[in-house]
């Protein structure tokens, strides 16, 4: 602790865990009926994609001006706070779209306040995690998060087999006040967070993979390359909602509690990715190709126990991206440009996965055997760009 902050940096990681697991109560409660409840109002399948694709573009693209925005200013706390009172104002108003437009927007709005709150937050994130290790901090962070993703969609199950989608979403308003009161009082706890990092008092954490010089390593764009072709063959959750609900290989009630287990299973993941990543580094990414490959066999099944077993795929790869991926760029970027490096990161990130979303949509409309060779071929080359990256890794440090 400092004489300004008045939690440890652990406690800040737990304490900023829950403000997010309340936040995603929110909108992975929302997002789990987003696909059929995009259905309902008239759209297809490619339209599902490219509304879910286009949201995930927004919240991962717009990173790029709004990390900038971060690392420039300085106003971590100011864009984080923006950032979660545009994401939980958003959703509750799902409960009034009568429009499939007015159902986009809101679903766009809420990405958008992601945007704008995560490069502040993570770099605030990565602030204190130099004192308690990148992957255990992330990780940690990310299964708490993961935690309101698994309540919100059995909350959300339970008030659509009551009422419908409408009440699934109105419910929401209760997390979304709680979300906003937490962060108030974190805010107040901990004023500075950079004085995590800046103290002394307690040895750094040190990556072997960390990046030297002050520009972005080859590194860090060769891992870049490498998630994105990824994230190009990984369907959103929309996509393979939609697929349960028109084929009718679940009843309605039970895709949100399907995307629930998903995301529990993305919390364990977390915490088992983080604990890998600051053993062995970067290496464990490998399982990630065949992750998201699984995905397209099993999900797109009209058998309840294999789309059952493709959620568990889903949300295990899902655990990996997003604890791993935070970490690793905190260590490959210079401290003073992490805001600039999650948002270019997430920027090739985004458009990789709006395109692949909306590829995979129009590819669902034509024949889901189309789906899986796509998928299939896509984490094909995922893992030829892997081969390079763990190279560097094995070699050292490689030169910005």
């Amino acid at each position: 602790m400092t004489a300004a902050n008045r939690l440890s940096p652990l406690r800040f990681v737990l304490v900023f865990g829950v403000v997010s697991g309340l936040a995603d109560f929110v909108y992975e409660g929302a997002r789990a009926i987003v696909g059929p409840f995009l259905a309902t109002l008239g759209a297809s399948a490619v339209v599902v994609g490219f509304v879910t694709g286009l949201g995930e573009a927004v919240a991962l693209m717009l990173r790029l001006g709004t990390g900038r925005l971060s690392d420039r200013t300085g106003r971590h706390w100011a864009l984080s706070i923006i950032g979660y009172v545009v994401t939980v104002a958003a959703v509750p108003p799902l409960a009034l779209a009568q429009t499939l437009w007015q159902a986009a927007v809101l679903v766009v709005a809420e990405r958008f306040g992601k945007a704008v709150r995560v490069p502040a937050r993570d770099t605030m994130l990565a602030q204190a995690s130099s004192r308690i290790g990148r992957g255990r901090a992330f990780a940690l962070h990310e299964a708490l998060d993961q935690s309101g993703a698994l309540v919100g969609p059995l909350v959300v199950a339970a008030m659509v087999a009551i009422s419908g989608y409408r009440l699934g979403f109105g419910v929401l308003v209760v997390p979304a006040v709680a979300t906003l009161a937490l962060l108030a009082w974190l805010r107040r706890a901990v004023p500075t967070p950079g004085d995590y990092e800046d103290s002394p008092s307690e040895p750094v954490s040190v990556n072997p993979i960390a990046a030297a010089g002050p520009r972005f390593s080859a590194r860090f764009w060769a891992y870049t390359a490498f998630t994105a072709m990824t994230m190009l063959g990984y369907a959103t959750f929309g996509v393979l909602s939609y697929h349960l609900q028109v084929r009718h290989v679940v009843p309605e009630p039970l895709i949100p509690v399907l995307y629930a287990v998903a995301m529990g299973v993305a919390a364990l993941a977390a915490l088992a990715a983080g604990a890998s990543y600051d053993r062995i580094g970067l290496r464990g990414l490998v399982v990630l190709p065949v992750l998201a490959g699984a995905v397209a066999f099993l999900s797109y099944s009209t058998s309840m126990t294999l789309v059952c077993l493709g959620a568990v795929v889903w949300g295990a790869a899902m655990g990996v991206h997003e604890s791993t991926m935070r970490a690793a760029v905190a260590d490959l970027v210079p401290a003073a440009r992490r805001g600039m490096g999650y948002g270019t990161f997430t920027a090739v990130y985004g458009l990789a996965w709006l395109a692949g979303g909306t590829i995979l949509g129009a590819l669902y409309g034509y024949s889901i055997t189309i789906v899986v060779i796509f998928t299939v071929l896509t984490q094909a080359l995922a893992l030829l760009l892997f081969i390079p990256l763990l190279r560097r890794e094995e070699s050292g440090p490689t030169p910005a």
